[in-house]
């Protein structure tokens, strides 16, 4: 029994110091990798490091690739267009997904309208090229993805 209690305690010891280890921008990194949400807000890494620091290590991010600026304060996973070379969202629906997941993180109320809503409804079978977002007169804030953009 008191061998297992030091092995416990040795492995909870070792993965403690591989953390400690670790640097802000890797711990950003491992928390992006394993989360399956593709946006992201400052206050999801409030807890790594100070406000500033995680602004700076958000900002090697956007320049390295593996992020995209969504609007102020909110960020994406982001990855390399085998075809083209350019960065795009790493979300599998999209940038238009990008732009409803925001919303909704930010815990804005929207709506589909036109063709979007016709066809979620029922009454079209044609697939509209982009969805039509109306949110409150109230939001104001520029939400821009690839080619779809919100207030902007």
């Amino acid at each position: 029994m008191f061998a297992v209690k030091n092995v416990v305690c040795l492995l909870f010891i070792k993965l403690m110091t591989q953390v400690a280890n670790m640097t802000i921008k890797t711990r950003i990194q491992s928390r992006l990798k394993r989360s399956k949400r593709y946006v992201f807000t400052r206050d999801d890494f409030k807890d790594i490091a100070g406000y500033d620091q995680i602004g700076r290590v958000l900002r090697d991010l956007l320049k390295e690739g593996q992020l995209l600026k969504v609007g102020y304060g909110v960020y994406t996973k982001a990855r390399r267009n085998s075809i083209t070379g350019k960065v795009m969202p790493a979300a599998p629906r999209g940038s238009s997904a990008v732009i409803v997941e925001t919303l909704e993180r930010l815990k804005v109320r929207y709506r589909y309208e036109g063709a979007t809503q016709t066809y979620n409804s029922g009454e079209s079978t044609q697939i509209p090229v982009s969805p039509e977002i109306k949110t409150s007169p109230r939001f104001k804030r520029a939400l821009s993805v690839g080619n779809s953009k919100l207030n902007g």
